[in-house]
């Protein structure tokens, strides 16, 4: 089972080149390379010049790299994709995402100008109706032809298109994260929470990635490159965690319980369904271990 951690999605602004540059050094697991929200109108142009060029120019090891882009409609949208598929980044996210047909369309649009396969999509989960039409959207991903493989949440954005307040560990928000990640589960996609805005407050983000992780998120996007390390930490499979996870992968590799569906482990109930769940486990453990160059892998 190949797995790829997802972590710390840190985002950096296309018209920065140095933080473009340094995040080549960083730990984060993916980097969203922004030219929407965080790029004024009037430097679009520049921004999406600086961010192909840094794509193209390489060095960031292992990390996934993003580009979100503009939405098609605005006047930088379709000249984004294009640019786009000539850098060919890992994976193009495309913001406000609202119904089936914005990943779809800009699918067929990828296709148009034969842009490689292993260019995935991910959406921007960031509106009232793409909280509705989440599970119609989250099944695009079956379909290789639509290229989408992840959710990222705009917390943001859902804040202030609902009126809702993000207080009482995010209280009003929950249901929404909720809804969102079942929809993207039940068609095998991967969910980024959304950002912490208060990268000073250490205490808060690590109690928003703990709330992040207990939902079933697979990571957290973030603003600022101090937010990276306790990120990894907290969405990090524990050592106890992996340990429990070889044990029941080993035990059901014993030749007696090769066609049982329950067995015991240490005393406790396992089904094979904690099979599933311990290779997970397993693979994200294996996979940041040789991403950090570790002598042995966890099995």
């Amino acid at each position: 089972m190949a797995m790829r951690p997802r972590r710390s999605v840190l985002y950096i602004p296309g018209d920065n080149p140095r933080a473009l540059d340094k995040a080549r050094g960083l730990p984060a697991d993916s980097i969203i390379i922004d030219l929407e929200d965080s790029v004024a109108p009037t430097n679009k142009e520049a921004a999406r010049a600086g961010a192909l060029d840094a794509i193209r120019e390489g060095g960031y090891g292992s990390r996934e790299i993003i580009l979100r882009v503009n939405p098609i409609e605005t006047p930088w949208g379709m000249s984004d994709l294009h640019a786009a598929v000539g850098a060919a980044p890992d994976a193009i996210l495309v913001p406000k995402v609202s119904q089936p047909g914005d990943i779809t369309g800009t699918a067929k649009v990828l296709k148009a100008v034969d842009a490689a396969p292993n260019i995935r999509l991910w959406a921007m989960i960031e509106t009232p109706l793409g909280i509705i039409n989440a599970r119609e959207i989250a099944a695009c991903g079956p379909d290789p032809e639509n290229r989408l493989s992840c959710f990222v949440l705009g917390t943001n954005d859902l804040l202030k298109e609902s009126r809702a307040r993000s207080s009482n560990q995010r209280f009003a928000v929950v249901p929404w994260l909720a809804m969102t990640l079942v929809a993207a589960r039940a068609y095998g996609l991967d969910v980024i929470d959304g950002v912490y805005n208060d990268f000073k407050d250490d205490l808060g983000f690590r109690a928003e990635c703990e709330h992040g992780r207990t939902l079933g998120m697979d990571g957290k996007t973030l603003i600022h490159p101090s937010q990276v390390q306790p990120c990894n930490s907290v969405f990090s499979p524990t050592d106890e965690e992996v340990a429990w996870a070889f044990k029941i992968i080993k035990a059901f590799e014993e030749p007696e319980n090769a066609r049982k569906g329950v067995i015991t482990v240490d005393g406790k109930m396992v089904e094979r369904l904690h099979l599933v769940m311990a290779r997970r486990v397993a693979a994200i453990a294996n996979a940041i271990n040789a991403r950090s160059r570790a002598e042995e892998p966890w099995f």
